[in-house]
């Protein structure tokens, strides 16, 4: 057996009172894939952190094999004093290094090298980061949740990149697809410690459930045997006194196993407050059109939703995923065509930007919106604790900063504000990003029971695969197709090219024949200093006015308003329509920037 080239050895941890680590072994060999699962929480990523050398454990060794070189990908890029995205991926670089690999990786993320990194979106912060750790190719690489805010042709790029370098792989992930293609063991940090197995992900969750069934099954035994050992106390004490002794202390040691046992977590508690079901049509559209300057987003699409559906739309980031989203649901308005929106709906969202919460607020009060210490669920009220329990949050984190919770934590607390609402449609953007494996299974049979109609955006061909009815994926040049069945059956019927199809509905044919015809010296057009400052500010801007609008229907949401003050009524409704105007206004300017912005960096 080849000897490591990192070894963990009885690492311990410990904030607060229960350790976080408690003994952790962790050897990677030479060309090793393993993928690290476990619950949000349970300390993969600070695992991560201490074999990168990045965190001291309380106790411990760790041990790098002479020579051997190590890159993390972080969830979180810190991307320092750098002015441009090569100037990063360059820092990262060692003398010997291949300097050609930063550009060629940066341009084959989508890249160009000139961004500055403090004005990347989070997927081109992502495809950054994951260029600077790939650049070297290294010995080792420990990746942490490496595929999120990834669309799926990079997802699969990054995979057979991957597959095709002899780095050793240490993966954080929640996307299953990725695991079960890369990983070939499994190190399982459940509770403190670690237990691997030398198979790859596709082969872990049964292996999970026997190892819990046993260790179900053990303490049932404890459990009798102490019943017994008490009995005997109470009822069967001999005169041999020696004997007694021992038996008392074998009884009490039994009795400190259990007591010092760690139960698994349990699960989360989720479920949708559901509203008055909705027609059995939902939504009818009709030849759709959108189009900003001369790049089309949408067009002539035509579709139409039943009840009880669930969609998925998939796409490179900046297809145009969120527009159609928004145009089938009546958030704006098509340049062309029609869309008709059935009786009774009643919509909740999930947003994928989790930065327009308040980082200095706590956990209570972005559930209760800062109001006491209930929460309306389903149009009752519930106390706060209760709800956060039911999402696996402690009691004592009500009054915990946002800033200071996980990327896992932070995922659940934007579906259990999104699921309080009622609806019987729910649209729900990247809602698998930082989700652990248990949670994504309970969510996954939240929405199989849910009795309204999902649309979903999302990247995880997994999760589409076993919740969607049909997918609908772009085609370019602002041609969406909608496919029967799930991301797998999408691929049966559209065929083998899907990557490098999707990879060219970003740039539509009739901008390259235009980029084609531009003289070579002509100069690259840049976005002005007041286009990149609307682009900065207009998503500020936006969630001022959701957030108003938001103020002004709870106004409106009083059923007697209108009888006892006319006046409050009428001016209220004239400002939530004109919030309502200015905000659909800021989309579509925003989104021909960005459009803009991500075309003149194709170009």
């Amino acid at each position: 057996m080849a000897p490591p080239l990192i070894q963990l050895k009885d690492i311990k941890l410990t904030f607060g009172g229960t350790p976080l680590l408690n003994g952790v072994e962790l050897n990677v060999a030479t060309g090793e894939r393993v993928c690290l699962i476990g619950r949000n929480g349970s300390g993969k990523s600070t695992l991560l952190r201490i074999a990168a050398g990045l965190v001291e454990p309380d106790g411990g060794t760790r041990f790098v094999q002479p020579g051997a070189t190590i890159r993390y990908l972080p969830q979180e890029p810190d991307f320092g004093d750098h002015k441009t995205t090569l100037a990063y991926v360059e820092a990262g670089l060692a003398p010997g290094d291949d300097q050609h690999q930063a550009r060629y990786l940066l341009e084959q993320l989508g890249l160009t090298g000139d961004e500055n990194p403090h004005n990347l979106s989070g997927g081109e912060a992502r495809r950054a980061a994951l260029a600077c750790v790939l650049a070297p190719s290294p010995d080792i690489l420990l990746l942490d949740e490496p595929t999120n805010h990834l669309d799926l042709s990079t997802i699969e790029w990054l995979e057979q990149e991957l597959d095709s370098r002899r780095s050793a792989l240490v993966l954080i992930s929640h996307d299953r697809r990725f695991l079960t293609n890369l990983s070939r063991s499994t190190a399982w940090l459940d509770r403190g410690r670690i237990k691997q197995i030398d198979r790859g992900f596709a082969s872990f969750e049964a292996w999970r459930d026997e190892v819990l069934a046993e260790e179900e099954r053990d303490q049932h035994k404890l459990d009798r045997k102490i019943v017994d050992e008490e009995h005997w106390l109470r009822h069967g004490v001999s005169g041999r006194r020696k004997r007694n002794v021992k038996r008392l202390a074998n009884l009490h040691t039994l009795r400190d196993q259990r007591r010092n046992y760690r139960g698994t977590a349990g699960s989360a508690n989720l479920a949708a407050a559901e509203a008055e079901q909705s027609g059995r049509l939902v939504i009818e559209a009709k030849g759709i059109t959108k189009a900003y300057g001369e790049r089309k987003i949408v067009d002539n699409f035509s579709t139409r939703i039943q009840r009880g559906d669930r969609l998925g739309i998939i796409g490179p980031n900046g297809a145009g995923k969120t527009t159609l989203v928004n145009l089938l649901t009546g958030g704006m308005q098509p340049d062309s065509g029609t869309v008709r929106l059935g009786a009774n709906l009643e919509m909740a969202t999930l947003d994928q930007h989790r930065e327009s919460l308040d980082p200095k607020s706590t956990l209570a009060e972005a559930l209760t919106g800062g109001r006491g210490d209930q929460i309306m669920v389903g149009g009752k009220p519930k106390h706060v604790v209760g709800y956060m329990k039911d999402f696996l949050f402690a009691q004592e984190q009500r009054g915990t900063p946002l800033e200071v919770l996980s990327g896992g934590e932070r995922g659940r607390l934007m579906l259990a504000r999104a699921l309080a609402k009622p609806s019987n449609l729910l649209v729900l953007d990247e809602p698998t990003n930082d989700l652990d494996l248990e949670t994504l299974d309970v969510l996954e049979d939240m929405l199989g029971d849910y009795e309204g109609t999902v649309i979903l955006i999302s990247h995880d061909r997994d999760f589409l695969d076993r919740v969607v009815t049909s997918v609908i994926a772009p085609e370019g040049n602002g041609k969406w197709i909608e496919y029967a069945g799930g991301y797998s059956d999408m691929l049966a019927q559209r065929g083998a090219d899907l990557k490098r199809e999707t990879a060219k509905a970003q740039a539509p044919a009739e901008k390259k024949e235009e980029r084609i015809a531009i003289p070579a010296a002509a100069p690259k057009r840049r976005l002005s200093f007041n286009e990149k400052h609307a682009l900065e500010t207009l998503p500020k801007k936006m969630e001022t006015l959701q957030a108003d609008i938001a103020k002004l229907q709870r106004v409106l949401d009083d059923p007697n308003l209108y009888t006892k003050d006319r006046k409050t009524f009428d001016d209220t409704s004239a400002a939530i329509a004109k919030a309502h105007d200015e905000l659909s206004a800021a989309q579509e300017r925003w989104l021909e920037l960005e459009m803009l912005r991500e075309e003149i960096e194709q170009a």
